[in-house]
């Protein structure tokens, strides 16, 4: 829903502020006053492509800005279009591109006229528009077609990868075969090679540790001047002292703990010294281990966790290739099984549309004619694609016929944007519901139409506008007269500049304007109480 739209020194406007309501809004104004340019304006802030034509001439940039509000979120949404050519998108002040501005916009709003917001133009949503008109009996089974596509694909994705691997692998078998006995032979462990490095210092500095070893243990308890010995007397005599105070019992404490804590440190440095048995044989061990493990990474550039790996991909790929046919044949019985569930759900998938399709055709023929198509002939064609997809196998494209003798056509075919648009309304009349676009546009939808049918036209406008925002430019007062709030573009100029105005209407100076649409530029008492009665027919 689009709620307030800004736009500064975007062609011959210099600041227009608009707050657009839920309902009909209608946008009239005299030819050349700038209606289109507000609908550039906001098909700009929707997405589409900017030029630097649009920025007011002698101005740096054009600036506009919409706010917008989508599921129970507001978003504000920014153009600027710098002369110099420079385009900036913000969505939230957050800087964001063209497209990601419209994967917001395309869910927000349509513009129908002579605008690039036509997603009827699109052969690809008319199937969307069948399949929503009967969604509940169409969704499930097209969630059972795309899940049975999946299936599909994959289960031929790797057929087709086995059948392009199966003349390589057979060359590169007895090569895998050698590669996986090197490293089955290795035994690799994950970390092996970091732990061998420690070892192998550790041996080789064995002599020198075991000399340190062995002096501190001296040192600090094996002979009668021991640290640990004297740790003891003095233990003793602060003992023997203890009881006379608090405080000579807690240095008792504390001297009795420290020596217990350096007679198990002491042990500790024994039992270090007695493992410490250099080995020639171990240290040469080690080294040629870790030399293989070093050897094998620089061959295959991998780490020994990655050799560990490429071992099991080696084991998996030789038992592929070794079971290949059988692989084959089980993949090939179950491309079949899946391509036969395929082929029978969008067979059915396919009967539900046209179903949906026939009762689409009627209603938007008999839709079309009450907007003026008296000789329109509409028609859905379905086309078998030879590929499955997710959406199953239906090619589908909307036909029309908007006069006698004439033959069918897609409707991007149709040159008139009034047509177009008109085409459109049809559709949202019917629709318009399901499609989850909460705002249209319509630009110069009165084009090639007059009296009863634009009445019609109004009145369907008014009927639609009860469950989304309809922002209308119009120049008939059939169709005016129903808006449920009107707004008036004027052209004004002074002596150097030309600037556009945008003014929301009273009900008497909506009366005065659809009397102006009427009349001219002479406003009558006659026109006046013509103005009054179309209002109130209309409503």
């Amino acid at each position: 829903m689009i709620r307030h739209l800004n736009i500064k020194n975007f062609a011959i406007i210099e600041n227009v502020e608009i707050d657009f309501h839920d309902g009909l809004n209608i946008i009239t104004g005299e030819t050349g006053s700038g209606k289109s340019i507000v609908i550039e304006a906001v098909s700009l802030a929707l997405g589409s492509r900017a030029d630097t034509a649009f920025v007011r001439s002698g101005e740096k940039k054009a600036l506009i800005q919409m706010i917008a509000e989508h599921n129970g979120e507001e978003y504000i949404i920014t153009r600027e279009i710098a002369s110099s050519g420079k385009n900036i998108c913000r969505i939230n002040d957050e800087v964001v591109t063209l497209n990601r501005l419209n994967s917001l916009c395309k869910k927000l709003a349509d513009i129908h006229g002579q605008y690039d917001h036509q997603s009827l133009l699109d052969p690809d949503y008319h199937i969307h528009l069948i399949d929503l008109y009967q969604k509940e009996k169409i969704t499930p089974l097209k969630e059972i077609t795309a899940s049975l596509f999946e299936e599909y694909t994959k289960i031929k994705n790797e057929l087709r990868a086995l059948e392009s691997q199966e003349n390589k692998n057979k060359r590169e078998k007895d090569f895998m075969a050698f590669e996986l006995e090197e490293l089955k032979a290795a035994n690799l462990k994950t970390g092996e090679d970091d732990a061998l490095e420690e070892e192998i210092e550790l041996l080789q500095n064995s002599e020198k540790i075991y000399e340190n070893l062995a002096g501190a243990y001296q040192l600090a308890s094996d002979d009668e001047y021991s640290a640990l010995s004297a740790m003891k007397r003095i233990s003793d005599m602060i003992s023997e002292t203890s009881r006379y105070s608090d405080e000579l019992s807690e240095l008792n404490r504390r001297i009795t703990e420290s020596y217990y804590e350096f007679e198990d440190i002491c042990s500790s440095i024994r039992d270090s010294r007695d493992r410490m048995i250099f080995s020639p044989e171990e240290l040469d061990e080690k080294i040629a281990r870790l030399e293989l493990l070093n050897n094998l990474k620089r061959k295959h550039d991998m780490t020994i966790k990655e050799l560990i790996d490429y071992s099991d991909e080696l084991e998996n790929r030789l038992s592929h290739i070794d079971n290949a046919e059988q692989i084959k044949a089980q993949l090939t019985a179950e491309l079949s099984t899946c391509r036969k569930s395929l082929f029978d759900s969008c067979k059915e998938l396919s009967v539900m549309r046209k179903d949906s399709a026939a009762q689409l055709e009627e209603k938007i023929t008999y839709e079309l004619s009450q907007l003026n198509f008296s000789d329109a002939k509409f028609a859905i064609d379905f086309k078998n694609s030879d590929d499955f997809t997710a959406n199953g196998t239906d090619i589908v494209e909307f036909l029309i016929s908007t006069n006698k003798g004439e033959p069918l056509k897609p409707l991007s075919k149709i040159a008139s944007g009034g047509e177009m648009s008109r085409i459109m309304l049809a559709f949202k009349k019917i629709i318009g519901d399901y499609d989850g676009i909460p705002t249209m546009i319509f630009d110069e939808i009165d084009s090639g139409i007059s009296g009863i049918a634009a009445s019609t036209v109004g009145h369907k406008l008014l009927e639609i506008s009860k469950n989304h925002q309809i922002i209308c430019i119009t120049h008939l007062p059939q169709i005016a007269a129903y808006g449920t709030y009107n707004y008036k573009i004027a052209k004004n100029s002074d002596a150097s500049m030309t600037y556009t105005t945008v003014t929301p209407l009273s009900a008497e100076e909506k009366e005065l304007e659809i009397a102006r649409l009427l009349g001219g530029s002479t406003i009558t008492d006659t026109t006046v109480k013509s103005a009054r009665e179309l209002i109130a027919a209309s409503h």
